[in-house]
């Protein structure tokens, strides 16, 4: 399994850091791109929290990952901006990442997107609906509180569970309902 995961500029980069260590850990193979955007939010959000050094930076628009030749299993966009979110939602193809879902929309491949932002407006919400109404699938980091978190990386940690759940990769990241 090949997984690319995007990190954009919406708060929320150890959403994506995260993801990136789990996959890393369970041997999965991925490739990490991250916008310009996302390397000023992980400086502005972050207590000494880089982004993994093997990140694609958005202007490499000749990366593999831009071409349908290129075979990923599934994108995850995580967080995903508005901006981005926009951009994929109208294709509007302007950088690797863009480039990249778009890729991964026209081949019939997964894509998932995890927005971060609140409140949202009626532009985000018909954005996120014309990408749903095409099979993206759309995972705002929502943590639940069932799971009776403990810290912060427990809320995170059920965030991405979320995700590896909908790429059917096995976790225990959370504890499941009962």
């Amino acid at each position: 399994m090949r997984i690319a995961v995007a990190i954009t500029g919406a708060s929320g980069i150890v959403y994506g850091t995260r993801l990136i260590e789990v996959l890393k850990e369970k041997g999965i193979e991925h490739i990490c791109l991250a916008t310009d955007a996302a390397k000023k939010v992980t400086a502005l959000e972050s207590d000494g929290q880089i982004l993994p050094s093997d990140c694609v930076d958005e202007d490499k628009i000749e990366y593999s990952v831009a071409s349908g030749s290129y075979k990923v299993d599934a994108m995850v966009i995580i967080p995903c901006s508005m901006k981005t979110l926009s951009a994929v939602a109208n294709g509007y193809s302007s950088n690797l990442v863009t480039r990249a879902a778009d890729v991964v929309i026209k081949e019939g491949r997964q894509l998932i997107i995890v927005p971060r932002e609140t409140p949202l407006n009626a532009i985000h919400l018909e954005n996120m609906l014309k990408l749903s109404r095409i099979g993206v699938t759309i995972l705002p980091a929502m943590p639940a509180f069932y799971h009776k978190p403990k810290s912060i990386d427990d809320l995170v940690d059920f965030v991405v569970g979320k995700v590896l759940d909908s790429l059917s990769i096995e976790h225990n990241l959370f504890r499941r309902w009962e």
